[in-house]
């Protein structure tokens, strides 16, 4: 489930807002009865008014938020551990917003990004949207279609870190087998069968069901189809690169 979306009548004003309520929890924490950490909005604008506006805004609606005026402010920022998205100005001091987002992504930081402008033409637009931002917003730009933005973005965002969070989890499972059982997982998975694995490792067809048996219990694994696609996601079967299967 996703954050609550509520309607809002009001355009953005490029003008400092009062700050709103701070307290507001989103609909899925409250349906889980948790106070899981909100999500949090960060803003890089080198316009004061624009930040306070959006800060308002943001924060009327129980997200946190986070104020830069510059990417070099940004990147000296400590992570939080909760969904988050980037609004991001199209032209700021120092280096372009575009080039931001490159550089954002040659470091492995896959905040999801949302572009303003206020002087964006379409081919502006289209490299952002290739390059993965959530959206591009001109301004002036109504309160609802920035809010939808984000809400898109936080979503994608939670949506990673749970596929992430999953993936670790098979990590530590993996971990924990031993490098017999590794080997025949992989054979395995790689669609083999027990003879075939058996033969490739010297073994006999029992023993070879026996590691197979542990490693089902162990990965937690209800079926074979199951174990291939945590083999997949541990990325135990790399696909090779045209140039080693070219003849």
């Amino acid at each position: 489930m996703g954050i609550a979306q509520p309607r809002l009548k009001n355009d953005l004003l490029l003008h400092p807002g009062s700050e709103g309520s701070r307290g507001v929890m989103s609909r899925d924490v409250q349906a889980r009865g948790t106070a899981a950490p909100a999500p949090v909005v960060y803003v890089v604008d080198d316009d004061p008014s624009v930040c306070e506006a959006l800060n308002s805004l943001f924060r009327s609606v129980g997200l946190r938020v986070e104020l830069f005026g510059s990417a070099a402010e940004f990147l000296q920022r400590k992570t939080p551990d909760s969904a988050s998205c980037l609004v991001l100005d199209i032209r700021l001091p120092g280096v372009s917003g575009l080039d931001f987002q490159h550089r954002l992504l040659k470091e492995n930081i896959r905040t999801p990004i949302i572009f303003m402008t206020g002087h964006g033409d379409i081919s502006m637009s289209v490299r952002a949207m290739k390059a993965g931002a959530v959206d591009f917003l001109a301004k002036p730009f109504r309160d609802q279609d920035m809010l939808e933005a984000v809400y898109a973005a936080i979503q994608r965002d939670r949506q990673v870190r749970e596929i992430e969070g999953a993936v670790e989890v098979l990590r530590v499972a993996y971990a924990s087998l031993s490098a017999r059982e590794q080997e025949v997982m992989t054979l395995v998975t790689s669609g083999l069968l027990n003879k075939q694995v058996a033969a490739r490792l010297g073994r006999s067809v029992i023993t070879i069901k026996i590691h197979r048996g542990r490693v089902m219990r162990k990965m937690g694994a209800k079926s074979l189809l199951e174990l291939v696609r945590m083999a997949e996601a541990l990325e135990l079967h790399p696909k090779a690169h045209p140039s080693e299967t070219s003849v």
